[in-house]
Formats: structure tokens, C-alpha cells, sequence
């Protein structure tokens, strides 16, 4: 397993090697420059604003809901935020331009409602099996 991990580690290191090359050797400055303020904004969006979100959420919803219903709501919750997050900027078609019809030619909002509806079933099949679990019965009787 260690040899697995270093190995993984080290294909992941030559990756972002050659995405670093390639972004240093064939872009222009200005557009490495939007590269950094972008990482920059989704390091501080992640852990400034999601993060703490998502445990605030996480520990009112253990604190007020029952555990079962606790636990699917949560998997809705990791499942379906940041999926959420990805998909403003198609939602929002702001990549779309008026010379080129081919970008941003679907209607995404049913694409993430029908994805929103299996984070739901998830969550349901998530409870039921607390409910149902084995542990659970044996607390109960």
C-alpha cells in the first residue's frame, strides 16, 4: 500500500508539473495572472465560505433533526452544494457569446434539477438504511 501511495503521489506531482508547463509556456501573462486571482478566489470561497457553511449546516441539522434524517440530509448536502457552486456560471450563461451558438446550447437547469432529484434519493436511501440498520433495531429493542 505504501508503494501504491508514493507512486500515486508522484503521478500526481508530474501531472501538475506539465499542467504548470503548460500553462507558463503557452499563455500570456495576463492570462496567467487571471489564473492565480481565480485559484486564489476558490481557495478563499472554499474555506472562508463553504466550509464553515457546510459545518454550521452539519451541526444544526444534527442538533434539530432525528439521526436518521440527520445523516440524508447531509449526503444531499455534500452531494448537491458544491455540484450547486459548479454550476452557476452555465446557469448563468456567462460564458456564453452571441458569434458561437454551440457554447452553453443546453438547458442545464433541468440537467441539475433531474441531478438534485437523485441527491434526494440518495439521502432517502441513506435514512432509510439508518433506520433499517441492524445496530438501530438492536438500540430500539
Amino acid at each position: 500500500m505504501r508503494g501504491l501511495r508514493g507512486g500515486l503521489i508522484g503521478l500526481g506531482t508530474v501531472g501538475m508539473a506539465y499542467g504548470a508547463w503548460l500553462l507558463l509556456s503557452r499563455q500570456d501573462l495576463d492570462q496567467i495572472v487571471e489564473v492565480v486571482v481565480w485559484l486564489a478566489a476558490a481557495v478563499v470561497i472554499h474555506d472562508g465560505i463553504l466550509a464553515p457553511a457546510v459545518l454550521a449546516l452539519g451541526w444544526l441539522g444534527g442538533r434539530l433533526l432525528p439521526r436518521a434524517v440527520a445523516r440524508g440530509a447531509v449526503t444531499v448536502l455534500v452531494l448537491l452544494g458544491p455540484t450547486v457552486l459548479v454550476a452557476i456560471p452555465v446557469l448563468g450563461r456567462f460564458g456564453a457569446k452571441p458569434d458561437n451558438p454551440t457554447l452553453l446550447d443546453r438547458d442545464y437547469t433541468q440537467g441539475l434539477l433531474a441531478f438534485a432529484l437523485l441527491c434526494v434519493c440518495a439521502g432517502v436511501a441513506v435514512a432509510l438504511g439508518e433506520l433499517r440498520s441492524p445496530q438501530r433495531i438492536a438500540e430500539e429493542e
